[in-house]
């Protein structure tokens, strides 16, 4: 049993099927339910062939500690941090998100959806399944609870559903687990529902469950174009994070979602605080600074954002990636309730997407690019001495920013790739920096 791959990324997720089994996963169970220490612990897991197995296998390593189950069944994550916040219990979720079906992983937080990353656990529950203690002498319980119907309702404690208005929306849930929630959810609303692959199947028949591709999104498209909604949603595999496709069949990138959501907020709760990652549109942090609110600047990454929000009691809080977090669902991400915000917000504007977004976009990106790189620090820093004319920090890898335009370079966890992403005034401008940058790190 080798763990150091599966905590040597920020969080345990999106596990090829040699790294995680049933002996990891009940490693884990118990180096988690020793490190939360908890009187009970909330499990649930996606639709994988393989979940079952894996959540069974984590449940018996907690009981072994002593602890109970809360078994939630399949669900979503978001469901997940719901109940964890609802209940102030830890979660585990089995899943591997967005990624190709064989492989699995997990997601942790503490009572009330607290983060569980690099620095917040991940260290400590490593070590204590690396050496696994014995048994209890009393083993925990294992109970079921349906949370569904809860968090519909805790949704629309967030959402006034009264201020939502007819539309039709089309939504895809790629076969994941959007389908076990949007259904329900859609219902208690004016909305006309057209659902695309929401039967949950671990397979994922028909796109992989990943929104952020262009080609996952044909079939969204295409039906769009013969419904002719007011929108377009693409959920990933277990739904804590959607996609937003304008009624021109647009897809709109996490930053503009979440710079919309955002002005929305700050009309509500003028000064309030806004988190936002580093590889977000400069707009988000010009649109915050504009409505009145505080532009507060993080990490990539889930636990990040959390803990960030936790500290400064930020509103709402987005990434490029199209996460999306609120303070009032226990500062977790949601990809549904960012859909039935998004639904409000058109509602009461009374104007299309199409138009409303326009006002976000004033800059061009060139999305997140991969380049193959084995000396990761040196080429950095080359990049580093070659842009010395800008503005660098290193909150996450290497930042660089010249008033109108940024790069930001930053390695991978787990492969020798740095991750670059360019924005600027126009197209050309993204190209120039672009092309400047891959002819430094191609040295290296």
């Amino acid at each position: 049993m080798d763990l150091t791959a599966i905590f040597k990324a920020y969080d345990i997720r999106g596990l090829a099927p040699e790294q995680l089994g049933p002996a990891e996963a009940r490693a884990i169970g118990i180096g988690f339910a020793e490190f939360a220490g908890a009187r009970a612990i909330a499990v649930g897991h996606d639709c994988r062939m393989t979940s079952p197995e894996l959540a069974q296998a984590a449940i018996a390593g907690i009981t072994s500690r002593g602890a109970d189950v809360v078994y939630l069944g399949e669900i979503t994550t978001d469901m997940l941090y719901y109940y964890s916040g609802a209940a102030d219990l830890p979660g585990l979720m089995i899943t591997a998100s967005h990624n190709p079906p064989e492989y699995n992983g997990m997601k942790l937080c503490l009572a009330g959806a607290a983060p569980v990353g690099a620095d917040t656990g991940l260290v400590e529950i490593k070590a204590i399944a690396l050496d696994l203690p014995g048994p209890v002498a009393e083993a925990g319980a294992v109970r079921d609870v349906d949370a569904l119907p809860g968090f519909v309702d805790h949704l629309f404690s967030i959402v006034d559903v009264d201020q939502i208005t007819a539309m039709r929306v089309v939504a895809d849930g790629g076969n994941g687990m959007a389908g076990i929630a949007v259904p329900d959810v859609f219902a208690r609303t004016p909305i006309e529902l057209i659902g695309l692959y929401l039967e949950p199947d671990g397979t994922f028949p028909n796109h992989p469950a990943d929104p952020l591709r262009p080609e996952n999104l044909v079939d969204l498209l295409a039906l769009m174009e013969k419904e002719s909604p007011h929108l377009g949603i693409a959920f990933d595999g277990d739904a804590d994070r959607a996609f937003f496709v304008d009624d021109q069949g647009s897809p709109l990138s996490g930053s503009t979602t979440t710079a919309i959501i955002a002005d929305w907020f700050l009309r509500r709760e003028p000064g309030a605080g806004i988190v936002h990652n580093l590889i977000c549109s400069k707009a988000v942090a010009e649109t915050v600074s504009a409505a009145g609110g505080v532009p507060i600047r993080t990490r990539v990454g889930h636990s990040f954002i959390k803990q960030v929000m936790k500290e400064t009691g930020a509103v709402f809080g987005g990434e490029h990636s199209a996460h999306f977090y609120f303070r009032d669902n226990y500062r977790a991400d949601s990809g549904i309730l960012a859909s039935l915000v998004l639904l409000q917000i058109l509602s009461e504007a009374g104007r299309p997407l199409s138009e409303i977004r326009k006002a976000y976009e004033p800059y061009f990106q060139s999305g997140e690019i991969n380049f193959v790189v084995e000396q990761k620090e040196e080429a950095a820093a080359a990049v580093e001495v070659a842009f010395a004319h800008g503005a660098s920090d290193r909150l996450d890898g290497l930042t660089v920013d010249f008033g109108d335009r940024w790069l930001n370079l930053r390695p991978s966890n787990t492969e020798p790739v740095l991750r670059l992403n360019v924005e600027a005034p126009t197209a050309a401008d993204v190209a120039a920096i672009v092309e400047s940058v891959n002819s430094i790190l191609e040295a290296y």
